[in-house]
């Protein structure tokens, strides 16, 4: 039987009442601020669960922004969230103003698919693309697990929900004939997922991470028997046609203990903001400082925060009128 905690069932419930809500979604968290009505200084942003990237660079970026924004009242905050479905969700009802989130949710919420059905996302919108992030299926030498397949019947963490490991899990799993009942599902941030994965309470691991994974890097350095599942063959090709994931290999020596490339499905993690709470001209600042000052970060992943990738994986996607106009500016769009 599927486990399933009473948190994870209100917060499922929790989106889809976030998602649904109107008129008072232009509240805010700050006081007034910038040149739109409803618009704020005094943002929150959202980012991850502890041991993924999203909430360390989310911290990194909140305070980036912070030391190079001069505006009255302005401040950010970041805070711990189910990652992409949540955060989305949070920006449209207005308990949000910023966050992280990958191409592939963003996509489904514009075309009212997936997780978002039926429900309208109109005030989120692109500031920019930040880094690359992989589906990464990891397991223990000791469990004796050789690919997915094997999956059926053992204890797997699929991310929490509320974020975009949850959905990319089950794909994957339905892609290679494990449906839900299949597997014994642990609705597990990244943290707790490398802790359960390492004193065996779990047998596997999915976690879309950006690459290298600190958090994956952990594991192997307590356990030293880390090993990736490949996403491969048919199954893969399911997973490609039926998603907007493209396919990835994580190459060898990527981590000092991985020895054989690893073939898996990438996205790319967005930051979005709101169109009714951030204003043109702090969008604007906030993606101008995020391109030109990334490298005061130390997150490994900030090194690949440049004007040059800062489309990628964004297409048709809606552009922020701050970023818009700093895009037009330094040439990245005409």
């Amino acid at each position: 039987m599927r486990k399933r905690t009473l948190f994870s069932l209100v917060l499922v419930l929790a989106i889809g009442m976030i998602l649904s809500a109107c008129g008072d979604s232009g509240e805010g968290s700050g006081s007034g601020g910038g040149d739109s009505e409803g618009a704020v200084t005094n943002l929150t942003m959202g980012t991850g669960s502890v041991g993924g990237v999203y909430y360390p660079l989310g911290g990194e970026m909140a305070n980036l922004f912070v030391d190079n924004i001069d505006v009255e009242g302005f401040d950010v905050s970041s805070v711990e969230s189910g990652a992409s479905v949540e955060n989305i969700a949070k920006i449209q009802a207005g308990e949000f103003q910023l966050g992280i989130a990958q191409n592939t949710t963003l996509i489904n919420a514009v075309n009212q698919t997936g997780e978002f059905e039926g429900k309208t996302t109109d005030k989120v919108a692109v500031i920019g693309s930040l880094y690359p992030e992989a589906l990464q299926v990891v397991t223990l030498d000791s469990t004796g697990i050789e690919s997915i397949e094997e999956l059926e019947g053992k204890k797997v963490a699929i991310g929490p929900p509320g974020g975009a490991t949850r959905e990319a899990a089950e794909m994957v799993l339905a892609a290679y004939g494990i449906e839900e009942g299949d597997y014994e599902a642990y609705e597990e941030g990244f943290g707790d997922a490398k802790s359960k994965l390492q004193n065996g309470t779990i047998d596997a691991s999915f976690a879309v991470v950006g690459v290298p994974s600190s958090t994956t890097d952990e594991l192997a350095n307590a356990t030293g028997e880390v090993k990736f599942l490949d996403i491969e063959g048919d199954a893969l090709q399911t997973v490609l046609d039926q998603s907007q994931y493209e396919a990835y290999t994580v190459e060898a020596g990527t981590y000092e203990w991985q020895d054989e490339p690893a073939e898996t499905i990438t996205a790319m993690a967005l930051l979005l903001g709101s169109t009714e709470q951030v204003s043109e001209d702090l969008g604007y600042q906030i993606t101008k400082t995020l391109y030109e000052k990334s490298g005061d970060m130390t997150i490994e992943q900030a090194s690949l925060i440049t004007q040059d990738n800062a489309m990628i994986g964004v297409g048709d996607l809606p552009l922020h009128p701050g970023t818009e106009k700093y895009f037009k500016e330094v040439g990245i769009i005409e």
